[in-house]
């Protein structure tokens, strides 16, 4: 199949991985970090890549792959004039666990995780010393230090509700950084730390087309991705 595979940029490492060792053509478009933190505009992008329905070389995609979750609804309403293959999870941790039941078995035992992965560590978004002190520079050169100071407290504020700093580690070179940077983030953050290892078992089904119903949603052209959450499958197709 050619096939073309939509996802953040968070992702890429894991995405290159696995259609590195796919039989498939598998084309991976990265869209922007931080699209979920604002779910219109998410939908809005997303919607922009799924509309493209051939390669650089105008021959057709048989179905486009969406690399996110349900990522705060934002790609509720999203649709295609091919199939779209959608993983079964809340957000894009599931594809870099393996299953949405590891998943959800870990966000139970683990009240207040926030999860850090070598893609997120790489953006440069993840709560540690680093960010604070870059961020409160970044304040402080705008606002003036009493502002900045005020400002710091409110953006620290929501922190308040994680208790886990939790390293997902898909062997990768730079895993060892990773899980010391990871490490740090918690100490400053009077976190605990945890690891978990990742697994491309999902990833790997999904750019092989081994799209089982239990894992993934197949919307068909047409077709609208919509909320399902009165059962496991967190998504539907209507």
């Amino acid at each position: 199949m050619r096939l073309q595979l939509i996802l953040c940029k968070v992702m890429q490492r894991e995405a290159y991985l696995c259609t590195a060792r796919s039989k498939n053509v598998v084309d991976v478009v990265l869209m922007p970090q931080g699209l979920h933190d604002e779910p219109d505009k998410l939908r809005e992008e997303v919607q922009k890549a799924l509309n493209n329905t051939l390669d650089i070389q105008g021959r057709p995609y048989d179905a486009s792959l969406l690399g996110y979750g349900l990522c705060s609804n934002g790609i509720v309403g999203l649709s295609a004039k091919i199939p779209i293959v959608v993983p079964r999870g809340h957000d894009c941790v599931t594809l870099l666990l393996g299953s949405k039941e590891k998943y959800q078995e870990y966000f139970d035992a683990h009240r207040g995780v926030y999860w850090y992965s070598a893609g997120w560590i790489e953006s440069g978004k993840q709560p540690g010393k680093e960010r604070y002190e870059t961020t409160l520079k970044e304040y402080q050169e705008k606002y003036g230090d009493d502002n900045a100071q005020y400002l710091m407290e409110m953006e620290q504020g929501w922190m308040k509700q994680y208790n886990w700093a939790t390293y997902i580690d898909w062997g990768f070179a730079n895993s060892d950084e990773c899980r010391d940077y990871t490490k740090r983030c918690a100490e400053f953050l009077h976190w605990n730390y945890d690891e978990l290892k990742g697994s491309p078992v999902l990833m790997q089904n999904f750019v092989d087309g081994n799209w089982d119903e239990n894992e993934f949603l197949v919307v068909k052209p047409g077709q609208k991705i919509k909320e399902n959450l009165t059962d496991k499958g967190i998504i539907k197709a209507e």
